[in-house]
């Protein structure tokens, strides 16, 4: 009886032992596949970056129309030409124009005969007076002919007057018909690049009633007064600077990395959502020369470099779990492992303290529910940040 109870505990222990042979074996789950970061010492950053898209700006940007509404002429310049300050971007017809100034120049030709005649008609009675004035004073003529001489030479003289100011009239309006005729010619204010053209050779401008602009038809732009204008979050704006350095990246350049330097901070509330707050900073690029080719209106991203550490170990931002602890992979299998956080930026931190050594093989795949301490991995991928 006793052996035969024996014998079956014998059976029993045998089972289990092949049950857990064949879980440790046949049954045991496959290592899960991890991507690892192998810890290492490099450049760690404090930044902050742009709460929504910036924008390329810049500081000379004219929409341009002529002051009057005419036919055009000529047109002298296309979208993307490269124009100096005084250019002449456009001309309407000025034919009327030039007639009026024609008409002006005459009148004041007529104004100036007119003039020459009524002044020396005012002298020629001036020296008659003195002449009368004279005999008077012999007693050769009557004090009734020397006031009729005395009349005759203050109207003369009047004339003379009204002969200049006729003179100086015309000539006013000489300066208008030239006025209106050089705003029949559209000249570049300053230096810079035609961003659209709105008109054709043919076409009417026309005119606007006083007080509204005709709209444009030249846009010009100063390729060398670009900057990127961004908006960055209140809470961020104590650490931002003047002179402190930047990235810039740009969705036209993708892959390429710019760096520039802030040069404004606003000093107003530029954007109000709720209980958000967001004021505006302005960066200009290092690259002059790769500034000059970019369009205003495009988007930008903006990372203001806030501190900079050099050879430190590190490990990327998103390894963190609960920003505290890693998990790492030892003898194939995860281990958590604490970390004390440093500097950090969205793409690294630093390792000020913990269990981290370098050369530690930190997972960074963690989006699947399996990958936890104590499971069996097998690495299927390095990626260095």
């Amino acid at each position: 009886m006793r052996s035969r109870w024996l014998r079956r505990v014998l059976i029993l222990l045998a089972l289990v032992g092949i049950g857990v042979l064949l879980k440790q074996t046949v049954f045991r789950p496959a290592p899960i596949p991890v991507t690892i970061f192998r810890v290492a010492t490099g450049r760690v950053e404090a930044s902050v970056t742009n709460s929504r898209a910036g924008t390329i700006e810049t500081r000379h940007r004219s929409s341009l129309s002529p002051d009057l509404g005419g036919r055009v002429l000529e047109l002298r310049v296309e979208k993307g030409a490269t124009v100096a300050a005084g250019d002449v971007l456009l001309r309407l017809d000025d034919a009327q124009a030039k007639a009026q100034e024609a008409l002006a120049e005459r009148a004041v030709d007529g104004a100036r005969s007119a003039v020459r005649e009524a002044c020396l008609s005012a002298e020629q009675s001036k020296r008659e007076l003195v002449r009368m004035r004279k005999l008077a004073a012999d007693q050769l003529v009557s004090a009734e002919v020397l006031e009729q001489v005395s009349t005759r030479a203050d109207v003369a003289a009047a004339a003379c007057e009204a002969a200049r100011a006729r003179e100086n009239e015309a000539g006013a309006s000489l300066t208008v018909a030239r006025v209106s005729l050089e705003k029949t010619v559209l000249k570049a204010p300053f230096s810079g690049v035609v961003a659209s053209v709105t008109t054709e050779v043919g076409e009417w401008i026309s005119p606007s009633p006083p007080g509204v602009p005709i709209p444009p038809v030249v846009e010009l732009i100063d390729p060398d007064a670009i900057y990127v204008s961004v908006e960055l979050d209140e809470v961020d704006l104590a650490k931002v600077k003047v002179g402190l350095p930047v990235r810039v990246t740009m969705d036209a350049y993708p892959g390429k990395e710019n760096h520039g330097k802030v040069t404004r901070i606003g000093r107003t509330v530029r954007d109000q959502q709720e209980q958000n707050r967001t004021l505006e900073v302005e960066v200009e690029l290092d690259d002059h020369a790769f500034a000059r080719t970019l369009l205003p209106g495009s988007s930008a991203d903006v990372e203001v470099i806030l501190e900079t550490r050099e050879n430190v170990l590190r490990i990327p931002s998103y390894a963190l779990i609960d920003g505290k602890r890693v998990l790492v992979v030892r003898q194939d299998v995860l281990a958590s492992v604490p970390v004390e956080p440093g500097l950090k930026n969205w793409e690294f931190v630093e390792v000020k303290g913990g269990g981290l050594a370098e050369g530690d093989l930190v997972v960074v795949s963690l989006d699947r529910a399996e990958v936890r301490e104590g499971a069996r991995v097998r690495i299927a991928g390095e990626t260095r940040k």
